[in-house]
């Protein structure tokens, strides 16, 4: 497939300033694609554009990757209702750092260029950026943005001048882009269309010069209907100590099925032959939920790496599998922290196993924990135990995962 073909069929078309989308095709683009560090994290909204990246640079163009270190300092007031709070610098320069290194991840092995906006703004005067940018953008256009009509609107919070700025700032890193790097193609989400056409009306009226914007639509989820890429916790992040590499992988997995090969065409590098064949087998057999199984291993291995995709899976094998899986020491202290744990002894009474159901919660009385073990709603090691008396229960392993009906679970751990 040409790229164009490749954007279509995966769902990455949105707004785009070319007439004619087949020009992607023809020739090398140097383009830029940026992140602000309002957070020490991208999510997984970051994460679909990010992907639409990675197909323009496999078809052969040259990606300029920004972390806005300038424009972190005044934050994208469009779609906030209110004013920002405004970052530290130490925080900024913490959060920019975390942003490179997730770049560094998600395009390993690509050629990319990482550029920081505060390199070329830390020396600009404020005069200068009147005479260079504000000279050149009509007020009219300015106030003409959706986010500036409602916060000046009767029931808007007001807007303050740094913020209603911050498309200047944006505008003028694709001009400057363009000017030192042969940048011709900014490409963003959807809610960054109007901040990216400001650097296109920038470079025509400056310089001269043509410049394209190509968006990605937002995700929405299927069966909610509302953005894509939150979870019961908020919002989904690539990083581990935002987002347990645990709740990234059950995120993908749990997801509907109305919307699964969907993601999987955003959100993986699997082939249209690969994704079609996963597609027919998922539609005979939705059960198996094949399609996020796969959507889960592929995106977890893209964020953090096979090994850690290959842990999820037996984690997930193990907590909801038929068969009985001993977990690694590793493996029980990951989930330790998503769980609760309770100590036991290898051979476990019946009344000591009352005791750790209660301790986990798993049972809000010991009548009721009795209750659940002589009906068969509780399972160690997914065996199902049924108490008909005083017994002893064998943990063979290091620990065991305790789970009562199909989706309440522990963990017990053998002194």
């Amino acid at each position: 497939m040409t790229l164009s073909e490749e954007l279509a069929w995966r769902g990455f078309v949105n707004q785009t300033t070319y007439k004619d989308i087949s020009i992607i095709n023809d020739r090398p683009i140097t383009f830029y694609f940026g992140v602000d560090p309002s957070a020490d994290s991208m999510q997984i909204g970051n994460l679909a554009s990010a992907m639409m990246v990675r197909h323009f640079i496999n078809h052969g163009h040259e990606a300029i990757l920004l972390v806005g270190g300038a424009t972190g300092m005044i934050g994208d007031p469009d779609g906030k209702k209110q004013e920002r709070d405004l970052k530290t610098l130490d925080e900024i320069a913490k959060n920019k750092a975390a942003i490179a290194a997730q770049y560094n991840t998600i395009f390993a092995g690509q050629k990319f260029e990482i550029v920081d906006n505060y390199d070329w703004f830390k020396d600009m005067r404020y005069l200068d950026f009147l005479r260079e940018v504000g000279k050149h953008v009509p007020m009219r256009q300015m106030l003409g943005r959706d986010f500036v009509q409602s916060r000046l609107g009767e029931d808007g919070s007001g807007i303050s001048y740094a913020e209603f700025s911050y498309s200047l700032i944006q505008g003028y890193d694709f001009l400057h882009l363009y000017r030192e790097k042969g940048v011709t193609l900014q490409l963003c989400g959807a809610d960054q269309w109007g901040n990216s056409v400001a650097g296109v009306d920038l470079i025509r009226r400056i310089e001269g010069g043509e410049a394209h914007v190509w968006s990605a639509p937002l995700i929405v989820n299927k069966s909610t209907g509302v953005k894509f890429g939150k979870s019961e916790d908020g919002a989904v992040w690539l990083d581990p100590n935002k987002t347990s590499t645990y709740k990234f992988y059950q995120f993908w997995l749990n997801l509907d099925d109305e919307g699964a090969i969907d993601y999987l065409k955003v959100y993986t590098l699997l082939s249209k032959e690969e994704i079609e064949d996963i597609e027919r087998r998922f539609v005979d057999d939705r059960a198996s939920r094949s399609a996020q199984k796969t959507l889960a291993y592929e995106v977890t291995k893209l964020v953090h790496g096979q090994e850690a995709a290959n842990t999820q899976v037996r984690i997930a094998e193990a907590l909801f599998g038929n068969d009985v899986l001993d977990l690694s020491d590793d493996e029980f202290r990951e989930l330790s922290a998503e769980f609760p744990v309770a100590s036991v002894p290898a051979e476990l009474s019946s009344v000591e196993l009352v005791a750790a159901l209660l301790e986990t919660g798993l049972a809000s009385s010991k009548s009721e924990a009795r209750r659940f073990m002589e009906s068969g709603a509780i399972y160690m090691n997914n065996v199902q135990v049924r108490l008909q008396g005083d017994e002893t229960f064998h943990i063979t392993a290091g620990h065991a995962i305790i789970r009562r009906g199909k989706n309440t679970t522990a963990l017990l751990n053998v002194k």
